[in-house]
């Protein structure tokens, strides 16, 4: 089972690929928050003479392991995207469906390019990930949680696998009976997940890391073992990972080095991956 990590200009790869061939895409472009994005990994050994004082009051020496970032701000955002998602749209099979992963600053305008281009009776929800996590804004309230915009390719014929969802608790279980209880409910479209938190085994130190789960959830509703996934946002390759846990293959797209980087890391002894160069073309 084969899948493929390319380096190089999304769009252009993109459209070299064929017509109706991917069954389920799932992007998190760059959200035009007009910073640079940047995450480092530290190194923290305890230490007498160290630089930090934490728990415990003891001392701390912290050592710079790595630093990543990349710039996340666009002239004109709506441009840069409308041509990737025509693409998009062409790629997907008549059953395949998007989820797309933005936040508060461009979501709505996203919602109306995403609506011209596979139809507003398409859409079939926003997902809200709530996360309790990071700094906080003082002069407004803080924002903890990203959209997740969920499209089909045509809303009488997609794909929805409920039963193989994780299901999660009742708040009262005692309301319910043994084997609601025990079963679980099917997730509404608000998720609570933490992010991937600063001693996460899964992080890889590469800005705006997407968690596994929230993948691993998508992929079980919204496709089946063997089915082709295409990312071409695909930064730190958690759709990847998440595609290797569940069985699918992927198609991933970056063209930041620092991201071909990390997931030449994270994939390594992973049989039947290709990694091509667009100039090798």
């Amino acid at each position: 089972m084969t899948s493929t990590v390319f380096f190089g200009d999304n769009l252009n790869i993109l459209r070299r690929l064929p017509d109706e061939s991917v069954d389920l895409i799932y992007i998190d472009p760059p959200f035009n928050t007009g910073k640079v994005q940047a995450r480092k990994r530290l190194k923290t050994t305890r230490d007498v003479e160290g630089d930090r004082v934490g728990f415990g009051e003891n001392n701390y020496r912290t050592e710079l392991i790595s630093e990543q970032a990349y710039g996340d701000s666009f002239s004109n955002y709506q441009a840069f995207l409308m041509p990737r998602m025509q693409e998009a749209h062409r790629l997907l099979k008549a059953h395949g469906s998007l989820y797309f992963h933005i936040d508060y600053r461009e979501v709505h305008y996203c919602k109306i390019m995403l609506d011209q281009i596979f139809g507003r009776e398409n859409f079939l929800n926003e997902i809200i990930w709530a996360y309790d996590y990071g700094g906080r804004a003082k002069n407004k309230w803080p924002a903890k949680h990203d959209n997740i915009l969920y499209y089909a390719k045509d809303h009488q014929n997609y794909v929805f696998n409920r039963d193989a969802i994780d299901r999660e608790p009742y708040m009262a279980p005692g309301l319910v009976g043994k084997e609601k209880a025990a079963r679980g409910k099917l997730p509404t479209d608000t998720w609570w997940h933490t992010i991937v938190g600063t001693n996460s085994r899964e992080k890889t130190g590469y800005p705006t890391q997407k968690p596994v789960a929230i993948l691993e959830r998508i992929l079980r509703a919204s496709s089946n073992p063997g089915d082709l996934v295409l990312d071409f946002f695909a930064g730190s390759g958690s759709t990847g990972q998440a595609c290797l846990n569940l069985g699918r293959r992927f198609i991933l797209i970056d063209n930041n080095p620092q991201a071909l980087e990390t997931m030449r890391k994270r994939f390594d002894g992973f049989p039947g991956i290709a990694w091509e160069l667009e100039a090798d073309r």
